[in-house]
Order: structure tokens, then C-alpha cells, then sequence
């Protein structure tokens, strides 16, 4: 341990070490779930070639633990086991221990995770596997509480000493599992898309709307920002009423829901119930960057002004509770946070006591108890309660004798009052890893929220997140790295970093106008190309060719909170084809939609992304260019109204974007509705412009 602490080299480290029974090599992580783990008396060590190097020397199963900071029952697991001497003296002369931060490591995370569900039907974190000693699971799960996990280390080590063979022919029809299942059967002969099939697989998707509430049925409760999207598209464009209300519904709902933070803006993960009340009190940056998204564009549909005032307070719980000041934004904030007499529980930092609201609101306790259910409906445990929202203003001042402004301004008030007072708690720890995908979403969020409500703040935001990624995380090379904590730039990206990065770029030239971020997303886009692209299959695997290879190389095609890199990808192709005539993105981009076509329309829910390419190709899809002195201000007015299928381009001089070319006019500004490529007349009119594309 002495040798662990001198080789450290970090003062603080030394001090923060010599006031803990136990140190591991995790000491010397940046990681901060690694961190959380540096001072169990399991002997962990962090995934290196080193560690995998040490298992097939000593000849021993590996244990391979994945979680992350923010994660609830990670800590439990934690807790219950991993602090446990006698636990550990198990874990440490049996087997190689190893923890993994999934978010910083999602590769490894996905080949193990896939090894769960094969096993399991399900998955979740902490993710468990025992290995063998050249990673090749036998056995896995997810949390598990002591005494079973006991006997799963006794049984499987003594396994491995009596029977190895047997734990080598687990490992290896495993191995085989997880392998076949990413095999992708290339389309030779692919059919133009019908959106009338798509309307088929919508109508079986409507059959899981939970009416009542919103989401999808049962509990626990999701926001799935992806399908949101997806699915407020296809009823606009598809004039799908019953659609389109259910979207609405479910961000209303939410919006109510106690999974909702009243108080400070943003969303935690998940609901336990069926009905958005009581969260899983985690938040996640990629949750909150993409719900700002879908609220913003429902916005443009109704203007419906609660979800104006989700998109800011979420963007300000964001720069409150997630921006590290510059121009990255950290990874979420635990679920678990510490109550007055210092025992860390969950959700302590956001639930209130009756008493304590009298306390503090005085005269206004009757009017606010209606407002969030003070009452039965609102009650959690522990005679705390989860704020919950289930009236509108009307009927609130309805039922409390005030007039609806005069609602609207004490809830202001109370906002303000209640947000003091949390304050002086203990927050919940911060997860303050910057990640380059979840900080790309977190740019299209900004320029989402920008296009809906022109608020220069936005824009101003969205930039210093681009900044960032192009001048931090961008290496000589021309890749990316995926973290950046303490200063430092690491980990190589992943396809999902690539592709969320060039999306968002591209949404941050369509407000700006700045060629620049254009070419840089074309840039990324050829690199993805030469390092993740295989042309075997015409898809991209998740690991880029320059980084060493697990057990299998992974490609990642199902969508799920966030979207697949091949999907996102795959809008990417279509979009920078129509920028830069390019028809081989094109090509590619159809490719890939016809190879999991069949997966697609047989379980819509898993393939949102997808399903929003796939209406690209069935419904009418525009690019707008716009040139001409007053282009910035002609596209913000464009970008007013909820127009899915339109990429906007503009310049105020002339252009060499292929898109722009030959359409600068000396002191005039026009408006191109073109598709391919091909234009119809030019407009100086906005409204006119709308009608050519509403109209079609």
C-alpha cells in the first residue's frame, strides 16, 4: 500500500489515502465512480492490458464490475459487499477484480451488458460478470445482494479449479452468443420505402400508449426523448391527431410529474411508477440536453407555454448544477445525496416535510399544497413528499380564490424561496467527467432551444460547447477523445461520440450560418468513415480500427435513451450529402436503413431514429438556402414554424458550399426550396417559402 501511495506522486491523494483502512489502484483513476471505489478492501483495479495480462498470468476468473457515479444501486452493491472484509478476502485470492466506469467505456460496458441479457433477459447497473482470464464471460447479473453474491464467487472459483473445461465451454457458447447477434445481413436488394408500411408499424406502436399518462405502459416510466421525436414528427407530417395528442399528453404529464425537479428545472432518469410521481432521483446530462430538445420543437407546434418553461429551467438547472464554468458541461448528479443527521439516502436533496414548507412559505403553504399535492397523492415515505403537479392554473386558482397571474407570480416567489433553502443542503455529488457525446447533445439542445425561442444566451452557449469539442477534445489526428476531467483530454471516441458530435455540428451551422462548424462535421464524418466504417456489412462498428479489440467489435444499431451511433450516423450521411452533393453518403445512408428495415418496422419503439430516416425517404424532404444580406435573420424567421424534414444553409455573400453555389444576388436576399438539389423559383418572402414546403 506504502508502494501504491509513493507511486501515486499526488499529495492530496496521500492524505485522502492515509485516512482509509484500504487503498486500491483505483487511487490513481480519474473516474469519478472509479474514485467512489478507491477505498473498499476489494482489490480493484481499472480495465488495462496490464490488469488483463496479470488475470491470464495467475491464471485466475476475473471479476468485471460495471456502474457509474450517479447510480443508486451501485452504491447499495457497494455497500452491502464491496465493503465487506469478508467479501473482499473472497473476490481478492480468487479473482481478478475490475472496475469499469460505463460511461466512460461504453464498449466494454455493451459486450458484457449483451452477456447479461443473453443470460438473463435483462440488464441494468451494477452490471456483474465473472471472466475468464482472457474476458470471456461465464456468468453475469446485475445487483446482487450479499450472501447470494457470496456463494456465486464460491461456486464459480471452485468451478474453474475442479472443471475448467466446463467454464471454458460456458464461456465459449457465450462468447458465441454475443457474437452472432451483432451479425448484420446486408439487403442486396432493397425497395424503395412505403410510408404506408411505416403507418403500419406506428398503428402497433399506439397499442402501448398509455392514454391516461403519457410514455409507453407500466412502470418503471422512461422519458425516451427519441421516440418523442420521432413520433411528434410522424403526426405532423402524417396528420396523425391521435399521435400528436399522445406526445403532448406525455410532455405535459411529465412536465407535472415529480420526476420533473419543480423547484430547480431538469429531469431525473426515470419514475419508479406509472405515472411520472416518484423519480429515480439521478440526473443524467444526456436526459436533460435531449428532453430540452423535444419540448423545444413541440413548442413550435402549439406554443404551448409550459413547455417554454421546461426548456429554460432545464437549461438553467443545467448551467447551475452541470457547467463547469467555461464550456463543458459534467455527466449527471448521484441519485443518492446526505439528510441533515449526514446519512446519504436517496433523494434527500429534493423532497420537502410539511412542516418545513409552512416554515418557509408562511401564509402561502395552503395555495402552494394545492398546487403540488401536499396531500396524499403528493406523499412519498417518511412523511416526505415529491413535488406533483395534477391541476392546471385555471384550476388551481379555481380552487384557491386567486387569479391566474396572481398564481403565476407566487409560484415564481415560491421557486425562489424553496431553491434558497435547498441550497443549504448537501447537494448530491457531481459526476464532473465532461463526456464529448453527452456534451453534443447538450450543443443541440442549446440550438434546438435557439431556433424555438431566439434567445442569444442559447446561441452563445451552443457555441462555447462547440468550442470545446473542436478545440479540446479534437486530437492532431483529426479524432476525438471522449473525457475530459481535471484538464485532461482522454480515452479515444467512440462511434457514439462521432456521431452526436457531427449531428450537433451541423445544427449549430443551421443557426449561425458559420460555415465552419459544417466543415468541421464533414471532417468528422470522413474520419468515421476511415476508422469505424466496415464495408463488409455498410455499417459502423462502435470502436474505432486504432483501438485494441474485446472479446468481439460491436456494432450498435437498437435505439434506446440515447440513439444508435449507426443511426445518428446514418442522418448524418443523409444530410451532409445534400450540403455537399455527395451521392455516396447517400447511398450508404439508404444502405443502412434497408439492412434493419425488417428490425425496424417489427419493433418501431427500439428504432425511432431509424423510423425518422426512413420517413426522409417516404415524404417530401427539403433543403432551404438562403442568400443574401438578410439570410440570418430570414432563416430564424423560417425556423419559427416545426419543420422536420428541411435542412436550412445561408450566407450573406457568396458561397462555395455546394448547396449555395450560384445563388448569391447583389442586394436581395432569396429563399430556395429545392429537393435534390432541384429548386423551384426563388422567394424574398418567408411565409411564401413555408407554403411551397406545407403544400407539397
Amino acid at each position: 500500500m506504502l508502494l501504491t501511495l509513493f507511486l501515486c506522486g499526488c499529495s492530496d491523494k496521500k492524505k485522502a489515502a492515509s485516512k482509509h483502512k484500504y487503498t486500491n489502484d483505483l487511487i490513481n483513476e480519474t473516474s469519478p465512480y472509479l474514485l467512489q471505489h478507491a477505498h473498499n478492501p476489494v482489490d480493484w483495479k481499472a480495465w488495462s492490458q496490464e490488469t488483463l495480462d496479470l488475470a491470464k498470468k495467475e491464471n485466475k476468473l476475473m471479476v468485471i464490475s460495471v456502474g457509474y457515479a450517479a447510480c443508486h444501486w451501485c452504491h447499495v452493491m457497494e455497500e452491502e459487499s464491496f465493503q465487506n472484509d469478508s467479501v473482499a478476502a473472497i473476490m481478492n485470492s480468487k479473482f481478478i477484480n475490475i472496475k469499469i466506469d460505463r460511461e466512460e467505456r461504453p464498449d466494454i460496458d455493451q459486450v458484457y451488458m449483451h452477456a447479461v441479457q443473453l443470460l438473463t433477459g435483462s440488464g441494468g447497473w451494477p452490471l456483474n460478470c465473472i471472466a475468464l482470464p482472457d474476458g470471456r464471460p461465464i456468468f453475469g447479473g446485475t445487483y446482487f445482494e450479499k450472501e447470494p453474491w457470496i456463494k456465486i464467487l464460491k461456486d464459480l472459483s471452485e468451478l474453474y479449479e475442479t472443471n475448467p473445461d466446463k467454464a471454458i465451454a460456458y464461456a465459449d457458447q457465450l462468447t458465441e452468443g454475443i457474437k452472432e447477434s451483432d451479425l448484420i445481413t446486408v439487403n442486396r436488394n432493397p425497395s424503395d420505402f412505403q410510408n404506408s408500411v411505416l403507418v403500419d408499424a406506428v398503428d402497433t406502436w399506439k397499442e402501448n400508449f398509455d392514454i391516461i399518462d403519457g410514455g409507453e405502459k407500466g412502470a418503471p416510466k422512461f422519458p425516451l426523448p427519441n421516440n418523442l421525436n420521432f413520433l411528434l414528427r410522424y403526426a405532423v407530417q402524417n396528420k396523425d391527431t391521435v399521435v400528436e395528442n399522445h406526445v403532448e399528453n406525455t410532455l405535459v404529464k411529465m412536465a407535472y410529474g415529480g420526476i420533473y425537479d419543480h423547484i430547480g428545472g431538469g429531469f431525473s432518469r426515470y419514475s419508479v411508477d406509472a405515472k411520472w410521481h416518484i423519480p429515480h432521483f439521478e440526473k443524467m446530462l444526456y436526459d436533460n440536453a435531449q428532453l430540452v430538445s423535444v419540448y423545444s420543437e413541440k413548442y413550435l407546434t402549439h406554443k404551448n407555454k409550459l413547455f417554454k418553461q421546461v426548456v429554460f429551467e432545464t437549461l438553467a438547472c443545467l448551467e447551475r448544477d452541470f457547467f463547469d464554468g467555461k464550456q463543458a458541461f459534467y455527466s449527471a448528479l448521484d441519485a443518492d445525496s446526505y439528510t441533515e443527521k449526514g446519512a446519504l439516502e436517496e433523494g434527500a436533496y429534493y423532497v420537502w416535510g410539511k412542516e418545513a414548507l409552512k416554515q418557509h412559505l408562511e401564509g402561502d403553504f395552503e395555495a402552494f399544497k394545492v398546487y403540488y399535492n401536499i396531500n396524499e397523492t403528493g406523499a412519498w415515505e417518511n412523511n416526505n413528499y415529491v413535488l406533483y403537479r395534477n391541476k392546471t392554473h385555471a384550476e388551481v386558482a379555481s380552487l384557491t380564490g386567486l387569479t391566474e397571474d396572481e398564481l403565476e407570480a407566487k409560484l415564481t416567489t415560491w421557486k425562489q424561496v424553496l431553491l434558497e433553502v435547498r441550497d443549504n443542503r448537501k447537494p448530491p455529488r457531481t459526476d464532473n467527467k465532461a463526456l464529448t457525446g453527452w456534451n453534443a447533445l447538450t450543443l443541440k439542445a442549446y440550438t434546438d432551444a435557439y431556433r424555438s425561442f431566439q434567445d442569444p444566451n442559447h446561441l452563445k452557449m451552443a457555441v462555447k460547447i462547440g468550442d470545446f469539442i473542436i478545440d479540446i477534445q479534437k486530437q492532431e489526428g483529426g479524432g476525438l477523445n471522449r473525457v475530459y476531467i481535471n484538464n485532461e483530454s482522454s480515452i479515444n471516441a467512440f462511434a457514439e461520440d462521432y456521431a452526436l458530435t457531427i449531428q450537433a455540428l451541423i445544427g449549430l451551422y443551421e443557426v449561425s450560418l458559420d460555415e465552419k462548424w459544417l466543415t468541421e462535421a464533414k471532417q468528422l464524418m470522413d474520419y468515421t468513415l476511415t476508422h469505424f466504417y466496415d464495408d463488409a456489412s455498410g455499417m459502423f462498428y462502435f470502436t474505432s480500427d486504432l483501438d485494441a479489440t474485446l472479446i468481439t467489435r460491436k456494432m450498435e444499431t437498437v435505439d434506446g435513451v440515447l440513439p444508435s451511433s449507426n443511426a445518428v450516423l446514418a442522418h448524418n450521411l443523409f444530410a451532409l450529402s445534400l450540403y455537399y452533393h455527395e451521392d455516396t453518403y447517400s447511398e450508404k445512408a439508404n444502405q443502412m436503413l434497408h439492412n434493419i428495415s425488417n428490425d425496424v418496422l417489427l419493433s418501431p419503439s427500439g428504432y425511432s431514429k431509424w423510423l425518422g430516416l426512413m420517413q426522409n425517404f417516404t415524404k417530401p424532404f427539403y433543403e432551404v438556402a438562403v442568400s443574401g444580406d438578410n439570410a440570418k435573420q430570414k432563416i430564424s424567421a423560417l425556423q419559427q414554424y416545426y419543420l422536420p424534414n428541411v435542412i436550412y444553409a445561408g450566407a450573406r455573400s457568396e458561397s462555395e458550399l455546394p448547396l449555395l453555389e450560384n445563388k448569391y444576388v447583389d442586394n436581395q436576399t432569396y429563399i430556395f426550396v429545392c429537393k435534390k438539389g432541384s429548386c423551384k423559383a426563388p422567394q424574398t418572402e418567408v411565409e411564401k417559402a413555408i407554403q411551397l414546403i406545407l403544400t407539397d
